[in-house]
């Protein structure tokens, strides 16, 4: 926890937020988020959070989503677009909890490669998707729909939301690691899933930390 600290310049500005955590990973979290923001902006931030726990730059100067999973933590960071991350330990447990979030008309994705990954990405595609339309009341079958796609170790899928009068189309970003699976989109979308081809500008900085290593990974 030092060694986050001593990467932050104004301890000061911390101390008393820590206080608030019991957990020394809540604390490693959470700082972690803001040496990697201190990283992405050039210098240190505010974060500050919603009612519905959503967190925004308290300056205004980007647009902000965070993530984290046992070991890691993810920040994506879009200048002028809402943005959505999500990270996730690699597990079997995911298995177990299949039925709350792949609709009948995904399963049939489900048989290649290593089938985990497939699950997962599918979990953290409709949590990053839940992050960036920014609405109450998603139900992870009802309302969001992964267009069956082909697995790589990156790449992009298709995804449709039916929580709004919108019905907004996302081409979602994906990365799988041994130690996790990542996902991320913006908030500019198309409505029409025949367009699925056009470019879109994803979230143009993210970074990615192991909590127990010194690395930084960058996409974007």
């Amino acid at each position: 926890m030092e060694q986050l600290l001593a990467l932050l310049g104004n301890i000061s500005m911390y101390e008393k937020d820590l206080e608030h955590f019991t957990s020394d990973m809540r604390k490693y979290e959470w700082l972690a988020v803001r040496v990697l923001l201190k990283t992405l902006c050039g210098e240190e931030k505010k974060v500050v959070y919603l009612p519905s726990g959503k967190p925004y730059l308290a300056d205004g100067s980007a647009h902000i989503s965070i993530s984290h999973t046992n070991g890691y933590v993810a920040v994506a960071l879009h200048p002028t677009e809402e943005v959505g991350i999500d990270i996730e330990r690699y597990g079997v447990r995911v298995r177990r909890v299949v039925s709350r979030f792949v609709r009948p008309d995904e399963e049939k994705t489900m048989n290649q490669g290593d089938e985990v990954y497939v699950l997962l990405l599918h979990w953290s595609a409709k949590e990053t998707l839940f992050k960036v339309m920014g609405v109450e009341g998603v139900d992870f079958i009802r309302h969001l729909h992964i267009f069956p796609f082909v697995m790589e170790e990156e790449g992009c899928l298709e995804a449709q939301e039916y929580r709004t009068e919108e019905q907004w189309h996302y081409r979602v970003r994906y990365l799988t690691h041994p130690d996790f699976v990542l996902t991320w989109t913006i908030k500019k979308c198309q409505r029409d899933s025949h367009q699925a081809g056009t470019q879109i500008n994803l979230a143009e900085f993210i970074l990615i930390k192991n909590l127990f290593l010194p690395d930084h990974l960058f996409l974007g």
